[in-house]
């Protein structure tokens, strides 16, 4: 954890935080009948900082551990000297549709150096045995996860005496705790160790602890774990590097973890004295203790949102049957559960002074792990964060936008070196290291966008907090720098005079082209954005008429000759292509420039495009097409996507879906499309952001101080009832609604300023000049009582 950051980090959380609602929560367990033979059949918890995956062993328990900053590599810049040199070359050949020769030079001369970026790494495993336990005479085996605690219990019964382990990461604590109890007194005995995933650690015990140190093989990057074991009761015992504690009635392990990092051109921190700095804070606290302040802080999070959607008797069954009967079974209760799962593991993955959730979150068993488990940002970095703001966790963004601080310095030095030009670029990843430049090929690594998509989401979060101090201090500059980079690299299409970006691609297929769709709707947005937040703060009037003036000039969105939205320049789609990537239709959704109000030919035109990629994917597309099919207003739709998502997943033989314990299944698997879930079941609820003050690519967009609530606009016939609270909306608004028989019964909102706020329900519209704190009831024809 990059500890000078905290008291900045914690003060900023404590003033975008809205209100905690507290919300009581139906129960909301994953739950199982045996242990976990896989690890995506593991219960994972986390505090942003240490991140474990709990397997419920009975004679044999493993616990999978991971820190945030262990990862392979040292503190590089990417940048490739001297690239926009071959830049215009790289255009010529371009526009010339010499596509191979093109990709061959920028393949030569403008790529990152190294060519790949690091990767992200497991630490090791916390192991318990307990010799005495003979697994054939255990009983009543059950173990769970609770998402309202964000504890995971064990439990079992052997020779008349019940087992029990309960095992949480703490975020005020910055460790892991487990407590394991005996219902008869001197029944418990067991042997601790930590097991690295490095060669060359070292692993000591002394006392009750034990000590493992080791380093990153390829890299800097030292780390060390520490485990204390406190027993009540019994003997305890110190030997080759374990703990051994014998006939105890009670015990409490608790694991610290820490690396050399300080931040991503620094590892001058000693682990051990940040371990120990952990400890020292500890000194004293009981069990209890630890539990209640770890169920405090997080509760003051997760308890801001409910969602019920009734519940049938397929509730009742382990979390790996519902998921294989959800096709055929009426379960709505298991959207919700998978809805706040997704929460759940925002919570556990992305807290203020760590890292950014990656493409695993925070959880990962191998040191070689699928795309280097990094932050792919064409599409799976923004998709993780795409619920936070709705759903009410606005500070779990935070880690983000620290991110994008030091990327907009490392993407200075890639704008500079690759195209000569001013601002800040990102392509479509970075590392711990915050590599910038173009990765691993050509055809698809040279995409520009990355940057300015994720500053977006700075946009974003002002829209829904409407802190004007963080516009001020830390999104402005960054999306002024992120836009400062399209000012100076837009180039004019020969053939229709129109600007456009250049090189790049279409995520990821098609190869290295100028201008795709996704590009200019991108980009318009920011440009849009980065006008409408300089009229607020009232800066930059110059910038602003020089982004406004080339804002009107960038390509428009084109309708091809299937009636489809095209995805390039060149009316080249194909209707039978069903790739994974749907990024042309950016502008639907993350995006609201296409809206069935205000570009309704756009709109249909997109909607083609989605009909004609299918309804099959990858699971993290699945999770992008929820919410594409939710902004179409097709609720129905959208809940087929989450048919598909909701059934079980394999890596081998590949299928796409959910594991035992709901991780999302590209397949390997990848968090984005849990958390792309999320986002599209709030989507389906409730929509904030359309057809008012949404940018179309001649008008920038408002200012954010008119508020629009879309209620129930994509409502699947699968929830004819269902109440939710909590959730959040552009304009600063906090909602509830309730239906039956697939009506609106009542929705009640709040705004935290006084502004106009135009609601809307099954085609009627209403607009109530809303008062600062107070609460506004609607009845189904949008009457106030």
């Amino acid at each position: 954890m990059d500890t000078h950051k905290v008291p900045r980090l914690v003060a900023l959380a404590l003033a975008l935080t809205l209100a905690p609602a507290a919300f009581a929560q139906a129960p909301l367990t994953l739950w199982y009948r045996q242990p976990a033979n896989l690890w995506v059949e593991a219960l994972p918890v986390g505090n942003g900082h240490l991140g474990a995956m709990i397997f419920g062993g009975i004679a044999h328990e493993r616990i999978q551990f991971n820190e945030q900053t262990v990862w392979t590599g040292e503190p590089h810049h990417y940048a490739h000297k001297g690239a926009y040199q071959y830049l215009g070359k790289i255009r010529e050949l371009l526009f010339a549709g010499k596509q191979k020769e093109a990709e061959d030079l920028a393949m030569r001369e403008f790529m990152s150096v190294p060519i790949r970026q690091k990767a992200y790494q497991a630490v090791g495993d916390l192991l318990l045995d307990f010799p005495d336990i003979r697994e054939p005479e255990i009983t009543s085996y059950r173990r769970d996860l609770d998402l309202d605690t964000a504890v995971s219990t064990m439990q079992f019964v052997f020779q008349g005496v019940t087992y029990r382990r309960e095992i949480f990461a703490s975020y005020p604590a910055k460790v892991v705790v487990v407590r394991l109890t005996a219902s008869k007194p001197g029944s418990l005995s067991f042997e601790a160790g930590l097991k690295s995933a490095h060669e060359g650690s070292t692993v000591t015990s002394s006392g009750g602890t034990i000590s493992m140190s080791g380093k990153v093989e390829d890299g800097v990057i030292q780390f060390e774990a520490r485990l204390q074991v406190n027993p009540e009761g019994g003997t305890l015992a110190a030997r080759d590097g374990k703990i051994i504690v014998t006939a105890a009635d009670s015990a409490t392990l608790i694991l610290a973890g820490s690396t050399n990092f300080k931040n991503y051109e620094d590892v001058s921190a000693d682990p051990r004295e940040r371990n120990q700095t952990t400890f020292s804070t500890l000194h004293g606290k009981s069990f209890d203790a630890l539990r209640a302040q770890h169920i405090a802080d997080y509760q003051s999070l997760f308890r801001r949102v409910s969602l019920d959607l009734g519940s049938t008797p397929a509730a009742s069954l382990p979390t790996a049957e519902r998921i294989a009967l959800f096709a055929k079974a009426n379960d709505p209760a298991l959207v919700a559960l998978l809805f706040q799962y997704g929460r759940y593991l925002m919570i556990a993955s992305s807290r203020p002074g760590g890292q950014p959730a990656n493409l695993q979150g925070l959880w990962n068993e191998s040191n070689n792990p699928p795309w280097d488990s990094k932050y792919t940002d064409n599409i799976n970095t923004e998709m993780n964060y795409w619920p936070v703001e709705e759903t009410a966790l606005p500070e779990c963004q935070l880690p983000l936008f620290d991110a994008l601080q030091d990327l907009s310095a490392s993407g200075g030095r890639t704008a500079l070196e690759h195209y000569g030009a001013n601002g800040w670029v990102l392509h479509h990843n970075f590392d711990l290291w915050r590599g910038t430049a173009p990765i691993n090929a050509s055809n698809h690594g040279i995409w520009q966008t990355g940057g300015a998509w994720l500053s977006t989401h700075l946009w974003e979060h002002y829209l829904f907090t409407g802190d004007r101090q963080f516009l001020r201090d830390t999104a402005y500059p960054l999306m002024k720098g992120a836009a400062q980079f399209f000012a100076d690299t837009l180039v004019k299409d020969p053939r229709t005079g129109l600007l456009i970006t250049g090189p790049s691609n279409s995520p990821e297929q098609g190869g290295l082209v100028m201008g795709p769709t996704m590009d200019r709707q991108i980009v318009r947005a920011l440009f849009g954005e980065t006008i409408a937040a300089g009229q607020i703060l009232n800066v930059d009037s110059d910038f602003r008429s020089r982004l406004a003036n080339l804002r009107k000039q960038i390509a428009p969105n084109q309708v091809g000759r299937y009636g489809q939205l095209q995805e390039w320049m060149e009316d080249k789609d194909d209707p039978k292509n069903e790739h994974r990537h749907v990024s042309h239709l950016w502008g639907v959704y993350p995006g609201s420039e296409i809206t069935p109000y205000g570009t309704p030919d756009l709109f249909k035109a997109a909607r083609q495009s989605l009909v004609f990629r299918g309804d099959a994917a990858t699971g993290w597309s699945m999770g992008w097409k929820i919410n594409l099919w939710a902004r179409f207003l097709d609720g129905d739709h959208a809940y087929k996507i989450l048919q598909n998502l909701i059934t079980p997943a394999s890596d081998k033989p590949a299928h796409a879906g959910l594991f035992a314990n709901l991780f999302d299944a590209h397949p390997p698997f990848q968090i984005d499309g849990n958390f792309g879930a999320t986002a599209g079941i709030a989507e389906m609820l409730l929509q904030s952001d359309d057809p008012y003050g949404t940018p179309t690519s001649l008008t920038p967009v408002q200012t954010g101080d008119a508020a629009f609530l879309h209620l129930l606009p994509a409502l699947p016939s699968a929830f004819p009832e269902g109440d939710v609270r909590g959730l959040r909306a552009r304009g600063g608004l906090e909602v509830a609604i309730a239906w039956q028989d697939g009506k609106l019964v009542k929705a009640t909102f709040n705004s935290k300023e006084s502004k106009p706020v135009k609601i809307r329900y099954a085609g009627r519209e209403k607009e109530i000049q809303a008062k600062a704190g107070q609460t506004y009831e609607l009845g189904p024809t949008l009457t106030v009582p």
